[in-house]
């Protein structure tokens, strides 16, 4: 396994992180986790030189906004002896953080979750300007302070989903050990982007990134168009590989955040890391990305991740889903129900009534409410 300092915290970060997001579960209930696969895969990582473990309050929750089962999971398998060979990240889950007394009761509450009396890593969850302007005004920063004095907390950090220009003020705002971005070879110019990357970077600030697969979308199930141009390069390397490489290339990446769902692509993620050297790719490996970023671009239809924000829909309709479906459709020219798994979604895009909740939380921005407009036209209502 290969390491890079993270910022100036001093510390060595394995290039590859344990994203626990999207763990193997029983009867596709994301709260039932299969503790025994999920064990052994992170097990496995640990084993194999990845020391950072990444989760959050609200991952692996039956209803996204809730309490989640990912923390319990996480201070489950590392009390076995793990926790102090591994840096632990959770986050403060903001979306439901309304008063400043929450602060404390949160933390509090992961802490005794994730059986540990302390965290490496406390990020702000998915924060944008508008977020960043509410927590200040409840005293975030102070807090931070005060927690990191009392030993509960090493490092603040922040995840960011919003614009680059309130990406780069809020570097500017608060003395962070790193930001988690979502970046890969199709986001250069999304969100904070490349940009961004390199402003932290510059500032010292550590650059941990989550979505380097764009949701595992650049790792399978690729159309034609990408894997034939991958197919013909000279260098034989399979998709993930190229995507992953792209992000370890860029020298201002600390780490890589990775939500694995099986054994085997643990195993072949840990493979790659051993390749994920800063600047390892040549100049003629580099201009694959533009064709591989075009031929995407013109085939998908909604850029979604599966990260569950939007759910769930108060009139039932499985957003992610449905939006996989659309996508499946544009990138293979078949709208068969059964092609694209659509038959499959319970709920379907008729059952929208356009409030737009889940607009107002999608972290990509997504015109949901046309899209399943747009899903009702080519598969039926």
């Amino acid at each position: 396994m290969l390491y890079r300092k993270l910022g100036k915290t001093g510390i060595d970060i394995s290039v590859l992180g344990f994203g626990c997001m999207r763990l193997p579960v029983i009867d596709s209930r994301p709260e039932n986790i299969d503790y025994g696969k999920a064990t052994d895969m992170l097990h496995y990582a640990i084993e194999n030189g990845v020391n950072y473990i990444d989760t959050a309050y609200f991952y692996h929750a039956a209803v996204f906004g809730t309490r989640g089962h990912s923390e319990p999971f996480v201070g489950d398998v590392l009390s076995g002896g793990l926790r102090e060979k591994v840096h632990l990240a959770t986050k403060l889950p903001l979306f439901i953080l309304k008063e400043k007394e929450q602060m404390e009761s949160y933390l509090n509450e992961q802490l005794e979750r994730l059986k540990t009396g302390y965290l490496d890593f406390y990020l702000l969850h998915a924060l944008n300007g508008e977020t960043w302007e509410r927590v200040k005004k409840l005293g975030i920063r102070e807090f931070l302070d005060r927690k990191k004095k009392e030993g509960h907390i090493r490092f603040p950090a922040f995840s960011f989903h919003g614009e680059a220009e309130d990406f780069m003020r809020i570097c500017d705002e608060y003395d962070w050990a790193y930001a988690q971005i979502q970046y890969n070879y199709m986001d250069v110019d999304f969100q904070a982007g490349y940009k961004g990357l390199k402003y932290a970077a510059d500032k010292g600030m550590g650059v941990v990134i989550m979505e380097p697969l764009k949701g595992g979308k650049l790792g399978h199930d690729m159309p034609v168009e990408m894997t034939s141009i991958i197919d013909s390069y000279k260098v034989k390397r399979t998709p993930a590989e190229w995507a992953l490489r792209f992000v370890w290339n860029e020298p201002g990446v600390s780490s890589v955040l990775s939500g694995m769902t099986t054994m085997e692509q643990v195993v072949e993620n840990i493979q790659l890391a051993d390749k994920g050297l800063a600047g390892s790719l040549t100049r003629e490996d580099l201009s694959i990305y533009p064709g591989l970023k075009a031929s995407m671009e013109t085939k998908i239809k909604a850029d979604c991740t599966s990260c569950r924000y939007c759910m769930p829909c108060s009139s039932g309709v499985e957003i992610p889903e449905v939006l996989a479906s659309l996508n499946n459709a544009s990138m293979w020219n078949d709208p068969n129900p059964w092609a694209t798994g659509y038959v499959r979604v319970k709920g379907k895009a008729g059952k929208c009534t356009e409030c737009r909740e889940c607009e107002d939380v999608c972290p990509q921005g997504l015109p949901v409410s046309d899209l399943m407009k747009e899903a009702v036209t080519i598969f039926g209502s």
